[in-house]
């Protein structure tokens, strides 16, 4: 998690990539972290290979990307071929056995209601992952009761779309804020 977490520290907004053609402007952009959110088996390795020779890690999310079982075989082909800096899923068998390869794992939950919320927060004391995602990410009052419930660093995410939405996810205690607004991932030009 320390790799994340200084990165973090250096610029919080996270790019996530939802579309191949925004790689490139994710690559250029300030920010240090980008959250893989679609592509392949056959893809993978080399747009991995290409943000990290650009000196910015990556996530991919296991549950979005083609090709891939959801079980430990997927996640050790992933750890020893494609070698991202982690992975983002939001199975909690997944988070538990990618924990168990020494995979850093981002559980992403998506907070609806009040029984998302109690449930999120049991998965994650149960399987303990490195950091959490919410979503979505515009709910300061939510993101806030997260960060207190939990000892683990807290990432919001989904319809992130204005400068006042990170300010207010940060402020609420997110560690960082993950978006596919490309407005967005120069945030603090855009905030002037």
């Amino acid at each position: 998690m320390n790799g994340l977490s200084a990165m973090l520290c250096e610029n919080p907004v996270i790019v996530a990539i939802k579309d191949e053609e925004y790689l490139r402007a994710a690559i250029a952009s300030p920010c240090r972290i980008l959250f893989l959110l679609t592509g392949n088996i056959c893809s993978v390795e080399s747009t991995v290979k290409q943000v990290r020779d650009a000196g910015k890690g990556i996530y991919i999310h296991m549950d979005l990307i083609e090709g891939f079982g959801k079980d430990k075989y997927a996640l050790r082909y992933i750890k020893e071929r494609v070698s991202p800096d982690g992975v983002i899923t939001t199975r909690a068998p997944l988070v538990k056995i990618a924990k168990d390869l020494a995979i850093t794992a981002i559980q992403r939950v998506f907070l609806i209601d009040n029984l998302s919320f109690t449930t999120g927060i049991q998965s994650i004391r149960q399987v303990k992952p490195d950091a959490v995602e919410i979503l979505p990410g515009i709910m300061p009052a939510v993101t806030e009761k997260m960060c207190r419930a939990i000892p683990i660093p807290v990432i919001a995410g989904g319809l992130v779309n204005d400068v006042k939405d990170i300010k207010n996810a940060l402020k609420a205690g997110a560690v960082g804020v993950s978006t596919s607004t490309p407005a967005m991932w120069d945030w603090r030009s855009a905030a002037k």
